[in-house]
């Protein structure tokens, strides 16, 4: 990949820390990404979630589609969300925009669509993919955006899936052809000055429910080769972000927590076994697997303990300005009472300068 970090420009990046970001407060807002209300630079929730950046309260923000009337209005955000963030920490500005139905931006925004992964793998080579996907980050960087939470790696072992198979979301059955179109994917976005996120880790493409409806169980499904597209992808220099889902493995985890929230899953398997550096983010934290199952200081505090570097809300299951806030206090409060914790926050800022280091100097 062009624009895998060198270990002397992630020193670089380290070293060049903003000095104002040295309190727990200031790192643990690095590691929180939020929905927000609103769909204008004027609304209520967009001028909260703009001073939440600049206080460092926030470390981005998350686009859902109840964001988005037209490009001239999204801009105009992203311009207003940059602008607020504290020099050497530009906000992580994301969204899903894979392709099909899994998108932020679409046609009646003004924003030219692409199919699904699916359709992609079925009409082009993945050396063919690659105009598509150049497009597609094209768009998605004029836009204002830095980061888009694709490629799916996922592999489409179970027909029946009911959310990778049911959108077409996956490039195929088996880690060789995934890999390949999602390094297209990958390479297309890093040219464009924007990351990229694997997901849904460890492998959404055998389970037999859905995450957003409460607890999935991959324990009797789940293969070994679902991580094959990761190992290829990490092994190859992938640095980004890796999301993890709220999948459950009691053979792997056998405590029963989802993935999202398991020390075995992302200390043991990402981190330790496939050798991922770069930069761990959860699903989104609302989904019904968790918040049915765990308050809200529970699935900060287990998530952070288990590895995770950024917590993602999507805010929409009690909207409020202040859940950045809410957040940040219980990351801190946790570290105050606990050094290994504060430590945990402190490897996760660090690893999270690093890959800000590598966000495209000259956005739109």
């Amino acid at each position: 990949m062009r624009l895998a970090t060198t270990l002397l420009a992630t020193i670089l990046a380290l070293s060049a820390a903003p000095v104002s970001a040295q309190s727990i407060a200031e790192m643990a807002g690095q590691m929180i990404v939020v929905g927000f209300a609103g769909d204008s630079v004027d609304s209520k929730g967009v001028a909260a979630a703009r001073q939440q950046i600049a206080d460092g309260t926030i470390g981005g923000v998350m686009f859902l589609k109840t964001n988005v009337a037209s490009q001239s209005a999204v801009t105009a955000m992203n311009d207003a969300f940059r602008k607020a963030a504290p020099q050497g920490l530009p906000p992580f500005i994301t969204l899903d925009q894979e392709g099909g139905l899994v998108e932020r931006l679409d046609s009646s925004a003004g924003f030219k669509e692409i199919p699904n992964a699916e359709t992609i793998a079925a009409e082009y080579t993945p050396e063919q993919s690659r105009a598509v996907y150049e497009r597609l980050a094209e768009g998605v960087r004029a836009w204002g955006f830095n980061v888009n939470f694709a490629p799916v790696v996922d592999l489409a072992v179970n027909p029946d899936n009911q959310v990778i198979a049911k959108y077409g979301r996956a490039y195929g059955k088996t880690a060789d052809m995934v890999a390949a179109y999602a390094g297209e994917v990958i390479a297309a976005h890093h040219d464009a000055g924007l990351l990229t996120s694997l997901k849904h880790f460890p492998g959404h493409g055998s389970s037999t429910a859905d995450s957003h409806e409460g607890f999935v169980d991959i324990t009797k499904t789940w293969k070994p080769a679902e991580l094959d597209p990761y190992r290829a992808l990490i092994a190859n220099g992938y640095e980004d972000f890796v999301m993890i889902g709220h999948l459950i493995d009691t053979e792997i985890d056998p405590s029963g927590l989802p993935s999202s929230l398991s020390e075995p899953w992302i200390t043991g398997v990402l981190r330790g076994q496939l050798g991922f550096t770069g930069v761990v983010i959860t699903d989104d934290l609302e989904m019904g697997a968790i918040r049915d199952h765990f308050d809200l200081k529970e699935t900060v505090t287990r998530a952070v303990r288990a590895g995770v570097d950024v917590l993602l809300f999507s805010n929409t299951a009690k909207p409020r300005a202040s859940l950045g806030e809410e957040v940040r206090a219980i990351l801190v409060a946790e570290a105050e009472a606990d050094p290994d914790f504060k430590a945990k926050i402190e490897a996760s800022y660090k690893r999270i300068v690093a890959l800000k280091a590598r966000i495209g100097a000259e956005q739109p």
